[in-house]
């Protein structure tokens, strides 16, 4: 059981001191009877009077007043279903995990700058459905579309670069998985939009990602991409695991310092061909506010209603029996004929 507005049950105090008041009185009014009557005498002015009934009175009163302190207090037990409709667009981000997403020309770095942007983009969904991809050469569904946002955002925070087999980027895994996220999905919503939204530094050391993308495209699938990093490029840190010292620059096959660039040229060919539009991400203070906008304006469909368990209100009953307890105690007679 929980309560509404659980501070009402300090009312319930007034029960306890109104019983000491009816116990003061009765014990006054005894005093006084054996000071200025006799029993006899008094026992003949109280002729009729009904103990039990003034007690049934009081039990009646003080019972009224505790259930209506208890349906004020607003008491919610057990559950209730309900059913909710929500409109929105599906939406899956695909998010880079190559090493090179490491990089600190986007401060803090490449990785964490973007999930920042895709944090500020849970910020302003309203029903809309939300999976994770994450890749490199390889690609998984690290969240499936969910309504759940906390859920979401859990397994945005344990994205990292050393989670995957694979230090290179290929887009083409990516695209397929994407594919399959949609194609799995109910057909409750059809009517809504559905986006991809690649966030990545551009580099792609996979094969041809054309068919995979033409697939989406026919599905009605657009493909937005968002380009993170610098044109000027910059080396990748390594840290010490625990320490958090750095330690060096990750160095290619040949023993050279690597240096990443952001390729923006193949997210603007996959967003146009995607039928999306680019956008880029070049310092730490820059934003995907321009994807956000659009966002707004994509058509929503209605997704199937969901049911969830809730605490259900009771206090119509507690307030029922308050009256009706209450309503006794003032009905209830303190004397009665003995004819």
């Amino acid at each position: 059981m929980i309560w509404e507005n659980a501070l009402n049950l300090w009312w319930l105090l007034i029960i306890p001191l109104g019983i000491a008041l009816l116990w003061w009185k009765s014990a006054r009014i005894k005093n006084l009877q054996k000071r200025y009557f006799s029993d006899e005498l008094f026992n003949s002015l109280r002729e009729g009077f009904w103990p039990l009934g003034e007690r049934l009175k009081n039990i009646s009163m003080f019972a009224g007043i505790f259930f209506l302190i208890i349906a004020l207090a607003g008491p919610k037990i057990g559950t209730e279903v309900r059913e909710i409709k929500r409109q929105g667009i599906d939406m899956l981000v695909a998010l880079d995990l190559s090493a090179s997403m490491n990089a600190e020309d986007v401060r803090p770095s490449r990785l964490e700058k973007a999930k920042f942007e895709i944090n500020r983009i849970i910020e302003r969904l309203r029903g809309d459905r939300v999976g994770l991809i994450v890749f490199t050469g390889e690609s998984y569904l690290q969240s499936p579309m969910t309504m759940d946002y906390s859920a979401l955002r859990l397994f945005l925070d344990i994205a990292d670069t050393e989670q995957m087999p694979s230090s290179a980027t290929a887009f083409k895994p990516a695209l397929e998985t994407a594919l399959e996220a949609f194609q799995s999905l109910e057909e409750n919503g059809a009517d809504a939009s559905k986006v991809l939204l690649i966030i990545s530094d551009g580099e792609d050391h996979g094969q041809s990602y054309e068919e995979a993308l033409r697939s989406l495209t026919n599905e009605n699938i657009l493909v937005y991409t968002v380009g993170i990093g610098t044109a000027d490029g910059t080396t990748i840190p390594l840290y010490e695991e625990g320490t958090g010292d750095l330690i060096g620059y990750k160095r290619d096959n040949q023993g050279q310092v690597v240096t990443t660039k952001l390729q923006s040229q193949i997210l603007r060919n996959i967003a146009q061909k995607g039928n999306g539009e680019y956008y880029s991400i070049e310092r730490g203070n820059d934003g995907i506010d321009a994807f956000l906008a659009r966002m707004d304006e994509l058509e929503k469909g209605e997704f199937a209603s969901q049911e969830y368990a809730d605490y259900k209100n009771q206090y119509q009953w507690m307030g029922a029996m308050a009256f009706l307890l209450l309503l006794t105690s003032m009905l209830m007679p303190s004397s009665r004929s003995d004819k």
